[in-house]
């Protein structure tokens, strides 16, 4: 079969690999019918997430049921369903605790209590890489699915793959960000980054009761995205040094600040050359701007969510200021097999549309050009969608 296959940091090819086999009990084969790039599979094609050996990437998918194993009870062969990233087996304390980033079982070799970059990292992620469990990802013509008596989730014939696609990941992350701020109507919401996650972000607030939604961006397509699929107001950050961006948070809310502040931009935020310097003297990658931007943005007593990634520990970070203004914080991943049946209600009662966010459709053996345009923000890329 065809597969897009990450190399080394930068270079990734359409290449020919075996097709995958069942090798447990509870496992699906997928023919995949719609797949895309993800703002987190740049990490791993930026290096700042390790991997060495050759990897089919994605975590983002769709399609049709080719074949089940012995033990799958939920799907059979021909069922359309969308999967959610997080490999989890339904079953452990995590995965009981409506945790399926944190599975026990998934992740063997790497799992552990402590968290890290290197070690004891959580659950198992579908193609993002060795750390979280080694499976190979759906920008594929097929992919193995582990556990397909709980990830999995069947979908209507009557709705296109683009409609439900985002079920996998964007969807269920922008709610996260929203969702565990404990929203409860009127509240103003500042979304940091206007890519996918942060489109999805912006949707959600306003679903959730916000009065008020702000997107912040430095690319102009970006912010226009905002303003065209959210509704969002919007700032335009590459205009504004970091301060100014706070106080016209605190100019729109009455100098208090937003009540909620969502990071959904990550370690890859923009950098200048001090920035990149301070990362060599503190041995970091990336960057925790866009988080303390955040913070020093939300009113006090308000939340602070982070659903971009960041991967290691940074110097400076704010704790003090963060305990004089009693924020509240929540990080990590999303819980796609928790929220997406209540999302894709959502989506079935046409509460939320998910496929005005995508600029590219291309076919899998294009999949390099798509990683190209999306990593260096060129031709208004916001969303690419893959056809294998």
């Amino acid at each position: 079969m065809k597969a897009l296959v990450f190399h080394a940091p930068g270079k990734v090819s359409v290449d020919t690999v075996p097709d995958p086999t069942i090798e447990k009990p509870d496992d699906v084969i997928l023919r995949i019918t719609s797949t895309a790039i993800c703002g987190s599979d740049l990490h791993i094609y930026n290096g700042f997430l390790p991997q060495t050996r050759p990897m089919t990437l994605g975590h983002e998918f769709m399609g049709i049921v080719e074949e089940t194993g012995s033990g799958v009870t939920k799907l059979q062969r021909g069922d359309r369903v969308v999967v959610p990233f997080p490999v989890a087996c339904g079953a452990c304390f995590f995965c009981n605790h409506d945790l399926p980033g944190h599975c026990e079982h998934s992740n063997p070799e790497k799992y552990g209590p402590e968290g890290g970059m290197f070690d004891q990292k959580g659950g198992a992620l579908f193609g993002y890489t060795d750390l979280y469990g080694g499976y190979e990802g759906g920008q594929a013509e097929y992919v193995r699915v582990p556990y397909a008596n709980n990830g999995p989730r069947k979908v209507q014939s009557d709705f296109t793959d683009e409609q439900l696609l985002f079920l996998t990941d964007i969807l269920p992350t922008g709610y996260a960000g929203i969702d565990w701020a404990e929203p409860k109507g009127g509240e103003v919401v500042a979304v940091f980054g206007c890519g996918p996650v942060g489109l999805m972000t912006q949707k959600v607030a306003w679903l959730k009761g916000a009065s008020r939604v702000i997107g912040i961006d430095t690319q102009a397509y970006r912010l226009d995205a905002a303003r065209r699929t959210a509704r969002s107001e919007t700032l335009n950050a590459s205009d504004m040094k970091d301060t100014e961006i706070v106080q016209a948070i605190r100019d729109m809310t009455g100098g208090r600040g937003a009540d909620i502040c969502v990071d959904a931009v990550g370690m890859e935020a923009d950098r200048n050359l001090l920035d990149k310097v301070k990362n060599v003297v503190h041995a970091e990658m990336g960057s925790i701007k866009a988080l303390r931007t955040a913070i020093s943005a939300v009113r006090r007593g308000g939340w602070v969510t982070v659903t971009g990634v960041y991967g290691m520990p940074y110097d400076n970070f704010p704790l003090g200021q963060i305990f004089d203004k009693g924020i509240k914080m929540r990080f990590g991943q999303s819980t796609p097999q928790r929220d997406i049946d209540e999302l894709l209600t959502w989506v079935e009662q046409g509460k939320i549309h998910l496929d005005d966010i995508i600029s590219h459709r291309l076919p899998l053996a294009d999949a390099p050009h798509g990683y190209d345009i999306f990593n260096k923000k060129e031709d208004g890329c916001v969303k690419v969608v893959l056809k294998p």
